[in-house]
């Protein structure tokens, strides 16, 4: 069997392989990470990784984004891309789009027991349907329905669903989020507005608003030289800044309640997986109990989610696994 051409196509960056199948096992031959915004459209990084001359016939790419008919406009990139358009350009015979929790619910087969970490065990016979949320540039969620034999994955667009506040603090967060985003002061606040990498920079901003305080020069001094983010995340994991440390426990305790939200949705008994670039970042965040503690607080369903398998994905190649795995399914479907 000739690779597979598999991509993950995110707000932040685009990473494109060469990979062989062998059942649930993915052998990758080539990869190539590219810079998603330093691009105007998707055809050109595909022009450029396929000009290394390999003859490809099957491609099948995640995007962060809705797909249908063929067809995704990327929610964080100004990219609409056609699967006929691609095959009609690029010579393939099959093109598949898939949105990109689906493509990581695909790619779960293909990791092993080190790819994840577990947040709680859950019942030792838990079976049934299963989620993946994932926080990264935007917040993306999918599901697992089980069929008795095998899991079967969906896409879905939980992340832009409207964000519930739970206590005064966070319904606070919520006008000052309709504040500085909408025009009239009100409107859809999505969960992806405060969990996900700009939902981070929101809570930051807030907190600081809220408590009257401004950035200490030493952390802006940082933030200015790297990643926002990455420096709130840093001075919390190191205990150096309150506020930081405060928007990481807020950031950590949202994402468990819409993780919390999204099991009881699915009914998601067999497992819940949380995806995404800035889970493995954070690990002892997650592992401090926030996140589970707001997961669990369901009231009279608590006890059914404290029977649910949590786990962290570790292997950020599961979202780029994933395609290759669906095109083998395809192709058995149709042989």
């Amino acid at each position: 069997m000739r690779p597979f051409l598999t991509g993950d196509i995110g707000g932040t960056k685009t990473r494109l392989a060469l990979v062989e199948v062998n059942g649930s096992h993915v052998v990758t031959h080539r990869e190539h990470s590219y810079a998603s915004q330093s691009h105007d459209d998707f055809e050109t990084l595909l022009d450029d990784f396929l000009s290394a001359g390999n003859n490809v016939e099957n491609a099948v790419f995640g995007i962060a984004g809705p797909v249908q008919g063929g067809v995704a406009q990327a929610t964080n990139l100004p990219w609409r891309i056609d699967a006929a358009a691609l095959c009609q350009r690029f010579g393939f015979l099959h093109c598949h789009l898939l949105n990109d929790l689906e493509a990581t619910a695909y790619g779960l087969p293909a990791l092993g027991d080190v790819d994840f970490l577990t947040l709680q065990a859950g019942s030792p016979d838990a079976q049934g349907n299963a989620a993946v949320i994932a926080a990264g540039t935007g917040l993306g969620e999918a599901g697992l329905y089980w069929d008795g034999l095998s899991h079967r994955p969906f896409a879905s667009e939980g992340g832009h669903a409207t964000f519930s506040p739970r206590n005064a603090l966070e319904f606070d967060l919520l006008n000052y989020l309709q504040q500085h985003h909408h025009q009239q002061g009100r409107g859809h606040v999505s969960w992806e507005r405060v969990v996900s990498g700009m939902g981070l920079l929101d809570l930051y901003a807030f907190l600081l608003d809220y408590r009257h305080v401004s950035t200490p020069a030493w952390l802006a001094e940082e933030m200015s030289g790297t990643d926002t983010a990455a420096a709130i995340s840093a001075a919390a994991l190191a205990g150096s800044d309150a506020i930081c440390v405060e928007t990481m426990e807020l950031f950590v305790s949202l994402y468990g309640a819409e993780a919390g939200n999204l099991a009881l949705k699915v009914m998601s008994r067999g497992g819940l997986y949380i995806g995404g670039g800035i889970a493995p970042k954070i690990l002892p965040l997650l592992q401090a109990g926030g996140f589970l503690e707001a997961f669990l607080d369901k009231g009279r369903r608590r006890p059914l989610l404290a029977a649910i398998p949590v786990k962290v994905i570790l292997n950020d190649r599961a979202a780029l696994y994933g395609p290759a795995l669906f095109a083998v399914q395809q192709a058995g479907m149709l042989a």
